[in-house]
């Protein structure tokens, strides 16, 4: 273990020269994981409580040591601090980025030789191992629904608002849906700019500014520390009746959860630090566990007087249970990639202690309700969907929360206040939809004009239109790209067949690109293709999702381009998020896959062992 020492003993010289606030003893030989981690800085009051949370959660491993390294809002010291962390030659690193854009080269080089942990803001590509992380739009929405309802309570349905915030990403993109939410509903809004996120800048922009305050119903500010001290100055200038919505919701003395609980500010938005899970995945990752989701996007939760408490007594409360019982309302095995996830879940149920019920229905969301109904009068610990369509589900999945049923979605989406719910696990369907539209642009570079035909997946389904909205996302910018035909071929091979047939049938081809919505419809519409003397992959390039075995098979043969991957193996994933459940953890709102690109360049080794 002496390398072990030698390591921790550089980094204690580096971290006294370059103000690093913690590392662990170079003397301890019990040390089995030396984790790095980079912070953008530690002024903020959220970067403190992530880097509290990170050594408490390592503290609870006697063989964990971290080196803690704080870029102090510097991206080109972070760069160098995280060069520096390689050099000590840890496990593993932990980045919190200054400015996602200029540290991801640094981190992508990194994740070349070793695991790199993601906080807090995602950058575009999957150059890391894994990301944790808010949804900061979802937050901005949850902000602007409790100002809804604090104006609807006080009769001042038209506000105004004010809105105190910083010139940070986070604040920007929080911002956004926070005042579409609001101005939906009518709310007059106004903003203000502070040069620091504290308790007396705000307090004090009120006091020299309180012409701010004029008619003003609600102030929003983008962190609890700004809400106090906006409560301070209210408090000084002796006006009465304006409420006060912070954001950050952390616990303990001086937190937004205190606060609330005496009445200081009217409600916070929890943005949870994700600190404790990065540490204890860093842990499963270096063990190569199985499991391990790309991204973790965290739930956020809205508090106010009313629920505070029982927000608070929530946390970490196991369930006393034996064998769990689990339904399952899944839909037919219309396809390979299905047969492959039913059978990743009954395998990964077999090796836990789960008593799991599957049923199908036959493409019916009135038949697959009717399933989650008969899961709730039979008391299920949990139940698992993996919906049909994204729409109509608000009733039923009242009726499991009424039944204290927690309720996770599997592969696809529902379109649903997110409350109703307790975890998604399976893909990003919109970065699917933008991987493919990436590779089409780098393809046809050359190309005046490319004519697009597009297999689309069943209507409704999440799935489908996720995959549509990044695919156009992408090629938006493009003049030369147009999508000249599309249909439902309901991602079955017969229905893209269909789709090709009917085309040729209208007026020939004139099609450079398919874009197929999945494996099964891509090779349909190759069968069709053949038939009619048009050379798959050589007259027209041919995009899918998926990366079943007789996709990639096709691939290899030429006869499709390009496959991006929806990984169906989603059973450990779901085992791993109900045995969390079970022992009284809170679930992420969205727990997202690892998926790669297959093209004729990619290398054989990711061939091999497919098992689906």
């Amino acid at each position: 273990m002496k390398w072990r020492e030698q390591i921790l003993a550089a980094a204690l010289c580096v971290a006294v020269l370059t103000g690093c606030l913690y590392v662990r003893t170079a003397r301890d030989t019990s040390i089995r994981y030396v984790i790095g981690v980079s912070l953008a800085n530690l002024r903020e009051q959220w970067r403190l409580v992530l880097k509290n949370e990170l050594e408490a959660e390592a503290a609870r491993y006697e063989s964990v040591r971290l080196v803690i390294l704080d870029a102090a809002g510097d991206s080109r010291k972070q760069t160098e601090d995280v060069e520096r962390l390689m050099s000590f030659g840890v496990d593993l690193l932990i980045v919190s980025p200054e400015d996602v854009e200029a540290v991801m080269p640094v981190i992508g080089k990194a994740h070349e030789h070793i695991p790199v942990i993601v906080l807090d803001r995602v950058a575009e590509g999957f150059d890391y191992s894994l990301f944790i992380g808010p949804d900061n739009g979802l937050i901005g929405r949850q902000a602007g629904e409790v100002v809804l309802e604090l104006l609807r309570e006080d009769k001042k349905e038209k506000g105004p608002v004010l809105e105190l915030k910083t010139d940070s990403f986070a604040n920007e993109s929080r911002s956004g849906d926070f005042l579409k939410t609001i101005s939906d509903a009518g709310v007059k809004h106004r903003s203000v700019y502070l040069p620091d996120a504290t308790r007396d800048c705000a307090e004090d922009l009120l006091l020299a500014r309180p012409e701010l305050l004029k008619d003003t119903a609600v102030i929003f500010a983008q962190n609890d520390l700004m809400a106090y001290g906006a409560h301070l100055a209210l408090e000084k200038l002796g006006i009465q009746g304006i409420r006060i919505v912070g954001l950050d919701g952390f616990s303990g003395e001086g937190g937004g959860l205190q606060m609330v609980e005496a009445g200081i500010i009217d409600a916070t938005v929890t943005c949870p630090t994700g600190g404790s899970e990065a540490v204890r995945y860093a842990i499963d990752i270096i063990n190569k566990e199985s499991g391990i989701p790309k991204q973790i996007i965290l739930r956020s939760h809205k508090i106010r007087t009313d629920n505070v408490s029982s927000y608070q007594k929530e946390s970490e409360r196991p369930r006393e249970r034996g064998t769990v019982r689990v339904g399952y309302a899944q839909i037919e095995e219309e396809s390979n990639w299905r047969k492959a996830s039913i059978g990743s879940t009954r395998e990964a149920a077999r090796g836990a202690d789960i008593d799991l019920v599957m049923e199908f229905n036959v493409l019916s969301i009135e038949k697959q309700k009717e399933q989650v109904r008969k899961f709730i009068a039979e008391d299920m610990d949990v139940i698992v969907i993996s919906p049909l369509v994204a729409e109509g589900w608000q009733e039923i999945l009242e009726a499991a929360r009424a039944a204290h049923i927690p309720v996770l979605l599997i592969d696809r989406m529902i379109s649903i206040d997110e409350e109703l719910y307790t975890s998604y696990i399976g893909a990003d369907f919109e970065e699917e939809g933008r991987r493919c539209a990436r590779w089409l642009l780098q393809q046809t570079a050359d190309m005046p004009a490319v004519s697009i035909l597009e297999l689309r997946g069943t209507d409704g389904a999440s799935p489908a239109q996720g995959r549509k909205d990044g695919f156009e996302s992408v090629i938006a910018g493009d003049d030369r790209c147009r999508i000249v035909h599309s249909a439902c071929g309901d991602f079955n091979r017969e229905g893209g067949a269909q789709i090709v047939r009917d085309y040729l049938a209208a007026g020939g081809w004139d099609i450079d690109v398919i874009f197929a919505h999945n494996d099964e419809m891509a090779l349909g519409a190759i069968e069709v293709l053949k038939e009619n003397k048009i050379q798959p992959g050589v007259d027209v390039k041919i995009i899918s999702v998926d990366g079943t075995a007789d996709a990639l098979t096709a691939l290899r043969k030429g006869e499709i381009n390009c496959v991006v991957e929806c990984n169906p193996l989603l059973g450990p994933e779901l085992m791993k998020a109900i045995a969390d459940l079970m022992q009284g953890k809170e679930l992420p709102l969205r727990i997202i896959t690892d998926e790669m690109v297959f093209t004729e360049d990619t290398e054989e080794m990711y061939f091999r062992n497919r098992k689906y």
